[in-house]
């Protein structure tokens, strides 16, 4: 029964398996009217699909920026409906660039120093196709190599143990720059994504101040991993704090089981009416 709405779908261009083209198909065959593309780190998909989108479909820019708050606390943040121009917005793209680079550089060696495990310069290279490089592709190719069972176990035995340091943009920068660019900054699955750690009720209040200081403008309320129950205390929270409400399956192709328009782990259709952030965008 999936929604007809989804604001947070990854691609080829970071850690997704879909092309534009493959994720438009899949878009339309799932019944999807408006959606945006929340690469990591990257717009490349993002501004293909400008261009081969048909009538009938909303499409709106999005991204997906992996960040850390002033007082240390992860999270990631979308930017959705920014112009790809503005230079503020420019600049947070090459740092945040450059921090995943430098991130997947940094897990290569750990994986070496911790588990023995090299890769060659070809691995390297076929890796690097990707400009979102990220978990998923060392952990794809860990399996290839026959040293974990699946993608879940690559990433929980040998990847997540090597603590990569603050490799992340600084929320603030990420925060503002997607404002300098007339975009809206969103908290994404603000109680941990897929493969974290829940937030505390304690520490997602903490880092939501936070943020709200910075300037965020919404809150990813539905999400696929979250019941029904989390989804609309989420809302009520996005209510109080004067946020726009969004809304997201982190759709990964096959690199992860999420299907499209999936907003929450009840598949209950959330529709225009519940997701205020469409009136601004």
């Amino acid at each position: 029964m999936g929604s007809t709405i989804d604001l947070h779908m990854h691609t080829n261009a970071s850690d997704g398996t879909d092309s534009p083209e493959a994720l438009l198909w899949n878009i339309q065959k799932a019944g999807i009217t408006v959606f945006a593309i929340t690469d990591h780190d990257t717009i490349k998909s993002s501004l293909k699909m400008k261009r081969i989108i048909p009538r009938g479909i909303k499409f709106i820019q999005g991204i997906e920026f992996s960040c850390i708050t002033e007082s240390g606390a992860k999270c990631h943040i979308l930017g959705l409906g920014y112009d790809e121009n503005n230079l503020s917005f420019q600049e947070a793209l090459r740092t945040g660039d450059k921090l995943r680079h430098d991130k997947f550089y940094l897990r290569i060696k750990l994986l070496r120093e911790n588990f023995g495990i090299t890769f060659t310069d070809s691995d390297i290279d076929s890796l690097l196709k990707s400009p979102g490089v990220g978990k998923a592709h060392i952990a794809n190719m860990l399996v290839m190599k026959g040293l974990a069972e699946n993608k879940e176990d690559a990433i929980e035995r040998y990847i997540n143990p090597c603590k990569t340091g603050k490799t992340r943009i600084d929320a603030v920068l990420a925060v503002k720059a997607i404002i300098s660019a007339g975009g809206l900054p969103v908290w994404a699955h603000p109680l941990g994504g897929d493969g974290e750690k829940e937030l505390t009720e304690q520490d997602f209040r903490m880092t939501l101040r936070e943020l709200i200081a910075y300037g965020l403008k919404g809150l990813e309320c539905w999400y696929s991993r979250y019941p029904v129950t989390k989804c609309k205390f989420l809302v009520d929270n996005a209510e109080r704090s004067g946020l726009l409400i969004s809304g997201g399956s982190d759709y990964h192709g096959t690199n992860k089981p999420i299907p499209l328009g999936r907003l929450n782990s009840e598949n209950e259709s959330v529709g225009y009416e519940k997701l205020s952030i469409l009136k601004k965008l």
